[in-house]
């Protein structure tokens, strides 16, 4: 063999060795690549210790890693104001390789919609809001279906005929439970009125308090809440009246005046969202499951709530979980005495994500935003 052909033929040797190599290297950076875990990140408007809203939410994200294990890598921040403090956090989770990035209060809307068009290879999903983009869903919970079971056990469980509700904001969300929640009641008891004290915040429990002590000296003996602490069972309870809590099973706060709570599963469609992220399945989509879903549901029933009523109520469940009944089937009238849905009818999604207006029942005038 010439010394020349030799030499050609340690190139290609080489040369063969240094491409086989190459081709390992990318064949172990693409497996090294297909096992990454994806990045999940959740903006909360409180504290994980609120007990009510960005508790159930962690609760869904803590969830999601128990069924995702290795595949999945979560992150939050807590207590984001919403606006511009929304829009800086949710912007540096997407810089910092999210993959998948759930806002969890009705003011992030805008901010999660303007960052999700900068970033368009990031999944977000906004929790409450109407605003959708082709990298950006939305979800909720029919929360009101619950309101409208706690208003019947309300609706039983008083003496004075004045029930109390704790409110945050005039969005439709918010005037969609009292609704629910008044027109339960009402449908046991027809001489009930319910009054509402607008806290204007989502969390802080000292006008939370501050708002129910206030219902109770308006003569209030069963009290509710749209707002995120535990701060109004806390008050029935030093008040000897009872409550009915929000978000979570409130009764570690107040085991004798906790009749019941309605409460958010967030886990199961924290999941499946995740692991469509994972496997390339993610689509944009409204999603709006209820008690059907399991997604809303009641905590566990005081034992003071007579037998009878807890019958009625969980009969009632079943109803609306088969669908046979509707929480706003009419007729329903405004406090004005008119007819606002027919008898036969019933109020379609979205006349209930834009309502507006109080059932009869409801004290007061709805404040304007």
């Amino acid at each position: 063999m010439s010394v020349k052909l030799k030499r050609v033929l340690t190139h290609k040797t080489k040369l063969l060795a240094k491409l086989c190599g190459v081709a390992a290297l990318s064949a172990t950076a693409g497996l090294a690549q297909a096992e990454d875990p994806i990045k999940v990140g959740f903006v909360y408007v409180g504290p994980t210790g609120d007990a009510g809203w960005t508790y159930a939410h962690d609760e869904g994200r803590k969830f999601v890693e128990a069924n995702m294990g290795d595949m999945v890598e979560t992150t939050y921040v807590e207590s984001v104001a919403e606006g511009a403090d929304g829009e800086r956090v949710i912007r540096q989770l997407a810089a910092k390789g999210h993959d998948l990035i759930f806002t969890t209060s009705f003011g992030y809307m805008n901010p999660t919609l303007k960052v999700a068009k900068k970033f368009p290879k990031v999944k977000f999903e906004h929790a409450s809001g109407y605003k959708r983009n082709k990298n950006m869903g939305t979800y909720f919970t029919r929360a009101y279906q619950g309101r409208y079971l706690t208003g019947l056990i309300a609706g039983k469980m008083t003496e004075s005929n004045v029930l109390g509700y704790v409110a945050s904001f005039p969005i439709p969300e918010v005037i969609r439970g009292i609704n629910a929640f008044t027109k339960g009641a009402r449908e046991v008891n027809p001489d009930v009125q319910v009054k509402v004290v607008w806290a204007s915040t989502w969390y802080d429990p000292a006008k939370e308090r501050e708002a129910a002590e206030t219902l109770i000296l308006q003569g209030a003996d069963v009290l509710t809440q749209h707002t995120d602490s535990a701060a109004v069972i806390q008050a029935a309870e030093a008040k000897g009246k009872y409550a009915i809590g929000y978000h979570s099973d409130m009764s570690l706060y107040g085991q004798k005046a906790h009749l019941t709570a309605t409460v958010h599963n967030w886990g199961p469609l924290y999941l499946e969202k995740a692991q469509a992220v994972a496997n390339g399945t993610w689509e944009s989509k409204d999603l709006w499951p209820g008690i059907a879903e399991g997604t809303t549901d009641l905590a566990p029933l005081h034992a003071d709530i007579p037998a009878d009523v807890q019958e009625m109520v969980m009969a009632k469940k079943a109803a609306l979980k088969e669908g046979t009944i509707r929480v706003f089937d009419g007729p329903i009238v405004n406090q004005a005495g008119e007819t606002m849905v027919a008898k036969g009818a019933t109020m379609e999604d979205g006349d209930l994500l834009g309502f507006n207006w109080y059932v009869a029942g409801v004290e007061g005038k709805l404040p304007q935003n």
